[in-house]
């Protein structure tokens, strides 16, 4: 019966939408009133509001208080939608200030006289204006009223020439920062968290155990990962769109023709392209650079951009003045001068060891840039009122934004409650051809809807939908990065496809009358193709989207660790490559290693440290049994996957007739009433026959796959268990030398805490017992940094113990700090001897070890390490075989 519900709100929108209604108010119009509709149909049939919902009902809503309806009034306090006003703001005061003007006009003389130039030069400049402003309309007009006049005055076709302007000023939906990657990875960010929570469902389903690895879960995104993962493709697009103006140029001249220009390319000229191009420029660095560096986040960098656009409108705005650049002048000091601060003093006034004239110097600096910003402010609005309708303009498109999400989100809320998206899914999960036939079709959809909605409608309604079903699917373990940039690529075209594209409108208001639609409509067709192209190389090489991202993730500060189990896979086979060209040269440091004199070391540490040798070569040989291991389910996965596929398959149609078998009974509860005998029976008699579909379905697992199944698992068991034994024995050859060593390296540490901790017998017996417990546990602290002192440490604990509580026992500190002091004699002798004739041997040998067999106890990866395993990571891995 939800099934009638959910057809009313698809037919209720698809009216609201078709009439006109706004779409702000149509998606939560249609959504509300299809929800009292069933809410008054359960209440009048079974006196219960929810019996027509198939997830929860709005008593279930009101009662919970944090799910569905409720949560959809929190969404603008996200933190990633923060950045969209500031973006926006930047974009529109870019545009206002004529910085674009300036931009199309100088790249069309630079480019000019060569063929197709004056096209090229457009999808320049709509490449620039995307970086610094992704305001599709305002790039459209302001490239349709400057270039297409010039254009057509040089004989360029008509359809060319507006296909290029077009498709241009679409740039900035893909070419970061873009508001719609901002929709997107906000949008992912919670598909991920549903598609990581049926994927562990669908493990548990297919193999009974209780946990998943987390080499297999969904890895979620940002709006900051969005921005690097769609840096390449939307250079890739950019590459095409001037490929192909100039491959028209070449074959039919007289489409492109050159432009002359009058002028002359002397050194005023590039000085006019330096001044004009390094502002933008200068302003994309700022922004995606602070992103990709990740000095900023998103939001700041969103602050960065306003702030830039600002300090650019304040000099544009005055231009010809002899005081215009004065703002920006002062702005560039002050960052400069806070750069210098940062770069050489300590400025954390919370730490003791701060900077005051560094502090002094950056509070100036600060103030400065505040000065500029304000100066910049104040010239902007009063000169034509730029400021305010700039502020205007932001506050309408940013309630736009605001209002559509949030009214999709209760779309979606209504969508799920009546079963909609369980019924997208059985419809993606049926079609033959796995992920990439569900892929297609999804992408297909998109691509349709683009011809009728906006870029936001589908990006917060139908992503939702879909994205945490494609993204769960193990057969190709897709990333949500991938897929988001996929998604915005497909929606970009929703601007060029008519009838409704909004590219078309924008250019179609400035065009000339003498250009007729259907030239604009005939112009934007080889750029859609050209998009679906660039769809479809994104699609088959991720390594554009992935590796990007991870490469910044694997080289900041905050990087996961070696150890991390979701980088086993790739950290194993950089040990492999690595082993491949050094097998030998690590085996021959073994040797050197063993001829040490280790007796000089207390005899635990020396025994640990020759055990150790050991585990080297069994480390290897782990590594390479597990590598044959996996070569044999790689060539056994061949013959097996199919049946898998297969069993799978049927084994998902069950679980589907269960959730049904589930939902009628439900219902079948519910009729308690007489008079709803005849509908409980009929709904008793569609329980039987589908569990008698369900005994066909289990009929139709083939014999052979209990024990194809059981030899499959036995291999990758057999696998799993020699990669575990290979760590183990890789953790055991290099732990004992890599504390060896750390105990060494802290000599002179060591060295200089003798006169403080001697003179602890005299401190205890001369002061008050409650006096000397931070002293005490200071010391303790710092023998706990120093490795292989943790008896002495322990001592001086016990020391502390002692003169605590209601029982203090100054005898009993005094002898356990002679018993730390003897403790510390010993331990002096060995690593004096040790520091001078083993550490310098131990040193080589341990880093001979540490990038291969000793990496997983590495604190970070190193450079090379990171890179490969950014590489490695940035391909999709299909690990269906593992469910």
């Amino acid at each position: 019966m939800e099934l009638y519900f959910l057809l009313l709100l698809v037919v209720l929108m698809a009216i609201a939408l078709g009439s006109g209604y706004p779409v702000a108010f149509a998606l939560p119009g249609s959504s509300i009133i299809t929800i009292l509709i069933a809410a008054g149909c359960g209440l009048l049939f079974f006196g219960n509001v929810d019996a027509f919902f198939g997830q929860g009902g709005p008593s279930e809503w009101l009662s919970a208080g944090v799910t569905n309806l409720r949560g959809v009034y929190w969404e603008p306090e996200r933190d990633t939608l923060i950045a969209i006003p500031l973006f926006i703001f930047m974009g529109i005061m870019l545009q206002r200030s004529k910085i674009a003007e300036d931009l199309l006009i100088t790249m069309a003389q630079l480019f000019g006289p060569i063929p197709g130039g004056l096209g090229i030069s457009v999808v320049f400049v709509g490449a620039l204006l995307a970086a610094t402003t992704g305001i599709v309309g305002a790039t459209v007009v302001a490239m349709g009223l400057i270039s297409l006049p010039a254009m057509m005055r040089n004989n360029y076709s008509t359809p060319l020439a507006t296909g290029t302007i077009a498709a241009s000023g679409t740039l900035g939906q893909i070419i970061p920062p873009s508001i719609v990657l901002i929709i997107l990875a906000d949008q992912l960010s919670s598909a991920a968290d549903q598609a990581g929570t049926a994927r562990k469902a669908l493990h548990k389903a297919s193999t009974g155990e209780l946990t998943m690895p987390s080499i297999f879960d969904v890895g979620s995104t940002s709006a900051g990962e969005m921005f690097l993962g769609a840096v390449l493709p939307g250079l890739v697009l950019v590459g095409l769109y001037m490929a192909f103006i100039l491959i028209v140029a070449m074959i039919r001249p007289k489409l492109a023709p050159p432009v002359h220009y009058d002028g002359k390319y002397d050194f005023r000229f590039a000085l006019k392209v330096l001044m004009t191009l390094t502002p933008p420029l200068a302003l994309i660095f700022l922004v995606l650079g602070s992103i990709i560096a990740g000095v900023a986040t998103v939001n700041q960098a969103g602050a960065i951009g306003a702030g830039g656009a600002l300090i650019m409108a304040g000099y544009r705005l005055r231009d010809g003045h002899r005081d215009a650049y004065y703002p920006a002048i002062l702005a560039l000091i002050c960052l400069a001068v806070i750069g210098f601060v940062l770069a050489n003093f300590d400025t954390n006034i919370k730490s003791s060891t701060a900077s005051v004239w560094g502090v002094r110097f950056a509070i100036v600096a600060v103030i400065g840039l505040i000065v500029a910003l304000i100066w910049s402010g104040w010239r902007a609005l009063k000169i034509e009122n730029t400021l305010q309708s700039v502020m205007i303009e932001t506050a309408k498109t940013t309630s736009l934004v605001f209002i559509i999400l949030l009214g999709a989100a209760i779309l979606t809320a209504a969508f799920r409650a009546f079963g909609g998206e369980h019924l997208v899914r059985d419809f993606l999960e049926g079609l033959p051809g796995g992920f990439w036939t569900k892929f297609v079709i999804v992408m297909a959809v998109i691509f349709v809807l683009g011809f009728f909605l906006d870029f936001i409608e589908i990006a917060v309604v139908v992503v939702p939908i879909v994205a945490p079903i494609l993204l769960a699917d193990p057969s190709a373990n897709v990333t949500a990065v991938w897929l988001g940039v996929m998604i915005g690529l497909n929606i970009q075209t929703s601007f060029l496809t008519p009838p409704f594209g909004f590219a078309l409108f924008y250019l179609r208001g400035v065009a000339p009358a003498a250009v007729k639609t259907l030239q604009i409509y005939k112009g934007v067709i080889p750029f859609i193709g050209i998009q679906l192209v660039a769809l479809v190389i994104v699609g088959m090489t991720p390594q554009l989207v992935n590796y990007l991202p991870g490469r910044v993730s694997l080289l900041s500060d905050t990087a996961p660790p070696p150890r991390n189990p979701r980088l086993t896979y790739c950290v194993d086979n950089y040990v492999t490559e690595e082993l491949a060209g050094r097998r030998g040269e690590i085996l021959q440091s073994v040797d050197t290693a063993r001829k040490l004199d280790w007796s000089i070391l207390p005899q635990r540490m020396a025994k640990s440290i020759e055990d150790s040798f050991d585990k080297v070569e069994v480390a290897i040989a782990s590594l390479d049994e597990a590598n044959e291991a996996a070569a044999t389910v790689e060539r056994e996965s061949g013959d097996y996957k199919p049946l898998h596929i297969e069993v799978r398959g049927i084994e998902r149609d069950i679980r589907g007739i269960d959730g049904n078998i589930e939902d009628l009974e439900t219902q079948i509860r519910r009729l308690r009433d007489p008079s709803q005998a005849e509908r409980k029976a009929r709904l008793e008699r569609r329980v039987e026959v589908l569990k008698a579909d369900r005994d066909a379905l289990k009929g139709k697992i083939p014999e052979t796959w209990k024990p194809a199944f059981d030899e499959f698992r036995a291999l990758v068991n057999g696998e799993t268990k020699l990669r575990r034994q290979y760590q183990l024995a890789s953790r055991q050859a290099f732990e004992p030398v890599q504390m060896a060593l750390a105990s060494l390296d802290a000599y002179d540490a060591f060295v200089a805490l003798e006169d403080e901790l001697k003179a602890m017998p005299q401190r205890i017996a001369d002061s008050a017992p409650e006096a000397m417990e931070d002293p005490l546990g200071e010391l303790a602290s710092k023998f706990g940094e120093i490795g292989g002192a943790d008896d002495i440490r322990s001592a001086v604990s016990d020391a502390r113990r002692a003169l605590r509580g209601n029982s203090i026992d100054k005898a009993k500190a005094a002898e356990e700090i002679e018993a730390a002091i003897a403790e510390y004699d010993k331990q002096l002798a060995w690593r004096t001897e040790a520091n001078t004739a083993l550490r310098p041997g131990l040193q080589t040998y341990v880093n001979s070890l540490k990038t291969t067999i000793g990496i997983r106890q590495q604190e970070d990866m190193t450079r090379a390490q990171a890179l490969f395993v950014a590489a490695c990571q940035a391909d999709h891995r299909d690990i269906s075989l593992n469910f």
